[in-house]
């Protein structure tokens, strides 16, 4: 009983490293990174494929999205349909920490969504 406490305690006095999110500013960084992956987020029930060539294709809560992206001043530019919504063109700030990819909208000043590469 006391080496669990004296485990837990020192386990929550340990510091914890966390990996930061690194931007992604370069198009061929960017395709590297994503090359042969779906993009996932299981919380909102989404999964995204991201082609070299520029093309966007997925799905979410049963509804199929399709648009195309670009590269531009370091960000992705992107315009896309979520069934018969149209989702606007909107050119994000993209950053990637281990497995997981992060675009944060409006060039990186608005909301974000993170994604598992599988």
């Amino acid at each position: 009983m006391i080496r669990t406490i004296l485990f837990t305690l020192f386990a929550l006095a340990s510091p914890v490293t966390v990996q930061a999110f690194e931007r992604i500013a370069e198009k061929n960084a960017f395709i590297t990174f994503i090359s042969g992956t779906s993009l996932t987020n299981r919380l909102y029930g989404v999964t995204l494929m991201v082609s070299a060539s520029g093309d966007i294709s997925g799905e979410a809560f049963g509804r199929a999205i399709n648009g195309d992206w670009t590269w531009q001043d370091g960000y992705f530019c992107r315009e896309m349909a979520w069934g018969d919504r149209a989702i606007p063109y909107n050119c994000q700030q993209v950053e990637a920490r281990g497995n997981e990819i992060r675009f944060t909208s409006d060039q990186g000043a608005g909301d974000s969504a993170s994604f598992k590469l599988r």
